[in-house]
C-alpha cells in the first residue's frame, strides 16, 4: 500500500474536492469487475472518487482497505459514502510508427522571400495520400479516382 505524507494527503483532498465519483459500488459489493474499473480509473486519472451504496460503515471501511491493498493505492479520504483513492499515473510511451497510411507529422522549412530573414518552420500533419512539394505546399500523391458513371453523365 502506498504511503502519503499529511501534506500530500491534504493537497490531494483539496484536488479531489471538485471530482465526481467515477465508480459506484452497489449491492453486489466489491466484485472483481468493480476492482478492475477502479484499477482502470486509477491508471487513467491517478486520483479518483468511489461512491459506496450501503449503510454499513464497517463494510465501507473494509472495502476501502481492501481496494488500497489489492490495487496498491493510497487511501486519501473516507467521508460518508465517498472514498478518495490515489495512485500515481503510469507513464505510457507511445511509439511513432512511420509506416502505414495514417497521419504523419512533417516539418516544412520555407526560406524568407528576401533571403535575409530567418526561414519559417511549420509542423503539419499530412495524410497517407499526400506529399509535400519542394515549395512547401501539400499535394495529393495520386489524383482522386473518378467514377466512370459520373464522367459519362457529365460529358452529355
Amino acid at each position: 500500500m502506498l504511503k502519503l505524507t499529511p501534506v500530500e494527503r491534504s493537497a490531494l483532498r483539496a484536488e479531489a474536492h471538485a471530482l465526481k465519483p467515477i465508480v459506484i459500488i452497489g449491492e453486489a459489493g466489491l466484485t472483481p469487475a468493480v476492482l478492475k474499473e477502479i484499477d482502470l480509473g486509477l491508471d487513467s486519472h491517478g486520483l479518483i472518487k468511489v461512491r459506496v451504496f450501503g449503510d454499513d460503515r464497517e463494510a465501507r471501511v473494509a472495502m476501502y482497505e481492501t481496494i488500497s491493498e489489492k490495487l496498491d493505492a493510497a487511501p486519501v479520504q473516507h467521508i460518508g459514502k465517498l472514498l478518495v483513492l490515489y495512485r500515481p499515473k503510469k507513464e505510457v510511451v507511445k511509439e511513432k510508427v512511420s509506416s502505414g497510411k495514417g497521419l504523419r507529422e512533417v516539418t516544412i522549412v520555407k526560406a524568407s522571400a528576401s533571403g535575409t530573414k530567418r526561414p519559417t518552420v511549420t509542423k503539419v500533419m499530412i495524410k497517407g495520400n499526400e506529399r509535400v512539394t519542394e515549395g512547401g505546399t501539400i499535394k495529393r500523391a495520386k489524383p482522386r479516382q473518378k467514377s466512370a458513371k459520373k464522367s459519362a453523365l457529365g460529358s452529355k
